[in-house]
């Protein structure tokens, strides 16, 4: 900033920065807005060297009034301690941050009224789009805010009518299982997700058609679906676990269900990766650090963000399902099974 006479700050404009690097007020305003492709052409460059010696900082309360809009996005997760919610909005905080937007975030649980009214909370204050990461497969939130025209989109899961940015969760259940029987499993156990998840679903299908494509029956005993909870793991973990017949292999279809499937192992005696190979699904930073590390399906969370903000903030919205794809990151806690 300069000093003027009377010793107060002056505040650097738009008209300042146009009059130095000779150029219009409107190529500078194009120029200096995060929100759009930065251009490298001769004159962009001289016009943001010449805001940096200036001091010129964007007034993102002005330009949200003169838009008629915040420069706020609304984020709606069940949970932060779930470690997948948590990750999911912080790389929607970066993808809004490297678009000039500011994201607040809200919980609601897994009850559907809890995520109406935080979703009204937070178009009461004024935010100019909602992600979800909420969305049920019966859950009619998304179909009111398409019939208000509300910009929202669905991030991590899908009502495959909505604009969605997820994962492509059959592909990643397909990978967990192909692994599995790569190594030469045929006895394995799937522990889904909860059934009103496009995740769930999905990630159950695609392990379905690994088996499939192997030959390999799946009995019914052999296939569980719980929340996304440790608890849910733990609770699987005992039917699945206590008993003389249990599989070999597990595809949990997140890694907290892995952890406590490997919890209750571990309290049985067994050893993740030798009396039983255990697949996660997210890859969250933790399995990786894990005495035994978990084999886990990596979802690309900062794609994902991405994708869902283009969606979210192109003019007049973008109707489209955009899955990005899974890798599975193979170690420890999976092996060929004991001869």
């Amino acid at each position: 900033m300069v000093d003027t006479e009377v010793g107060e700050r002056h505040i650097v404009t738009l008209k300042d920065v146009a009059s130095a690097s000779g150029v219009s007020i409107s190529t500078v305003s194009r120029v200096l807005d995060d929100r759009t492709p930065r251009s490298s052409s001769r004159t962009a460059d001289r016009v943001r060297a010449v805001a940096d010696e200036l001091g010129y900082r964007r007034n993102v309360s002005a330009s949200s009034l003169r838009r008629g809009a915040t420069a706020t996005i609304g984020v709606l997760v069940p949970r932060l301690t779930d470690a997948v919610m948590a990750l999911m909005f912080e790389a929607v905080e970066r993808a809004a941050h490297r678009r000039g937007y500011f994201a607040v975030v809200a919980t609601c649980g897994d009850d559907a009224d809890e995520e109406r009214r935080a979703t009204e909370t937070l178009l009461g204050r004024g935010v100019d789009g909602v992600v979800l990461a909420t969305a049920r497969l019966d859950d009619a939130l998304p179909a009111s805010l398409r019939d208000r025209g509300i910009p929202h989109v669905l991030a991590l899961r899908t009502d495959d009518v909505s604009p969605s940015s997820l994962g492509d969760d059959e592909t990643g259940g397909y990978l967990a299982v192909r692994h599995l029987l790569d190594l030469g499993h045929r006895d394995i156990g799937i522990v889904t997700g909860p059934w009103f998840t496009s995740s769930g679903r999905d990630r159950r299908a695609g392990a379905e058609r690994a088996l499939r494509e192997a030959g390999v029956s799946l009995h019914a005993e052999r296939v569980l679906a719980v929340g996304y909870g440790l608890d849910h793991g733990i609770q699987a973990a005992h039917r699945l676990l206590d008993a003389d017949d249990r599989p070999t292999a597990v595809f949990a279809a997140n890694d907290n269900l892995a952890l406590g499937m490997s919890t209750v192992a571990q309290a049985l005696g067994m050893v993740a990766g030798r009396d039983l190979s255990l697949v996660g699904y997210n890859d969250i930073p933790l399995v990786s650090r894990l005495p035994v590390p978990l084999t886990s399906v990596h979802t690309h969370f900062d794609r994902i963000a991405e994708v869902a903000l283009d969606m979210l903030l192109a003019p007049g919205g973008v109707a489209r399902i955009e899955r990005t794809m899974p890798t599975l990151i193979p170690r420890s806690s999976t092996a060929a099974p004991a001869r």
